[in-house]
C-alpha cells in the first residue's frame, strides 16, 4: 500500500484570496434552496458553476435569476458522482487552481469557502470536509442509517487504505485541480466518493480535514429507487469500493510489468 498522509486543518477568518478559484454545486431539484445558497455564495466566491442535473422542478428558472453564475446542465438527472465529474472537467478545462465543492440543500455553510481555499495550500491536494471531526454549537443529529453508514465505510476506508478519515462522505471538499487530473472516476452515484478515496491513496495525494457543522434541514431527504433501503446502500457502497480496490491492484500490477520489461 503506498505511503499516506493524512492532517487535519483548521478554521480562521474569511479574508483569503479568491483568485483562480471556482466554487461548484451539484443541483437536481432544488428549486427550494438554490436561490438561497446561491446568494450565499456569492458573497465569498467570484467564480461559480452549477450543474444542474437535469432538474424537472423549477430551478433551471431560479438559475436564471443569476447571469453571473455559469451553469452546465445535464439534460436527463445522471447523479450526484456525475455532477461532480462534470465540475472537474469545467475546472481543468477552465485551468482554475483549485476547486471548492458544495451541496445545495443547505448542509453547507458557505461562509466557510475561504477556509477551504486557505485550506488547499502548499502541498496539500484535496481538503475534505468532517462533520464528526469536532463539535459545533447547535450541532445537529444525523438520521441514524445514514451515520451508521458513514461510520461503517469510513472504518472499512481508514483500514484498507491506510487512512484516518472520520467522515467520507462530505460533499464540502477543496481540491486541487492539477491533482484532479490524475483521477479517473467512473461512478455516477452517491459512491463515488469511495473511488476519490481510492485513488487519492494510489496517487499519493495530500489530504486534510477540515471540521464543519453538522447541519440537517431535510432528514426525510431521499437517495432514490433502491439506494433508500439502507442495507442495499450499504452493500452498493461495498461493491463500489471492492471493485476500486480491484482496479487499482490491476494498474499497479500493469505498472511493474511494464517496468519489469525494461530492466
Amino acid at each position: 500500500m503506498p505511503s499516506f498522509s493524512l492532517l487535519r486543518g483548521s478554521s480562521s477568518d474569511n479574508n483569503s484570496r479568491m483568485s483562480n478559484v471556482l466554487t461548484a454545486i451539484p443541483v437536481f431539484n432544488e428549486v427550494r434552496h438554490v436561490g438561497r445558497v446561491l446568494s450565499e455564495v456569492l458573497k465569498y466566491a467570484s467564480d461559480i458553476l452549477a450543474v444542474d442535473d437535469g432538474s424537472r422542478d423549477g430551478t433551471d428558472m431560479v438559475l436564471r435569476q443569476f447571469p453571473q453564475v455559469a451553469v452546465v446542465r445535464h439534460p436527463c438527472n445522471r447523479g450526484y458522482g456525475a455532477s461532480l465529474r462534470t465540475a472537474f472537467r469545467y475546472a481543468i478545462d477552465h485551468a482554475y487552481e483549485i476547486l471548492v465543492t458544495l451541496d445545495c440543500d443547505g448542509q453547507h455553510e458557505p461562509r466557510r469557502i475561504p477556509d477551504f481555499v486557505r485550506a488547499c495550500s502548499g502541498d496539500i491536494d484535496i481538503v475534505s470536509g468532517s462533520r464528526y471531526l469536532k463539535r459545533f454549537p447547535g450541532d445537529g443529529k444525523p438520521p441514524s442509517d445514514r451515520r451508521r453508514i458513514n461510520q461503517i465505510i469510513t472504518e472499512e476506508l481508514n483500514r484498507k487504505l491506510g487512512l484516518r478519515l472520520t467522515d467520507a462522505f462530505c460533499g464540502f471538499k477543496a481540491y486541487r485541480v492539477s491533482a484532479l487530473t490524475k483521477l479517473e472516476l467512473t461512478d455516477d452515484g452517491y459512491a463515488m466518493p469511495l473511488e476519490l478515496w481510492v485513488q487519492a491513496v494510489h496517487h499519493r495525494l495530500r489530504i486534510i480535514e477540515l471540521p464543519v457543522p453538522l447541519i440537517y434541514l431535510e432528514e426525510e431527504r431521499s437517495f432514490g429507487g433502491a439506494l433508500d433501503n439502507a442495507d442495499i446502500r450499504l452493500a452498493v457502497y461495498r461493491e463500489v469500493l471492492a471493485n476500486s480496490l480491484r482496479r487499482v491492484e490491476m494498474c499497479r500490477a500493469a505498472e511493474a510489468c511494464s517496468s519489469s520489461a525494461f530492466d
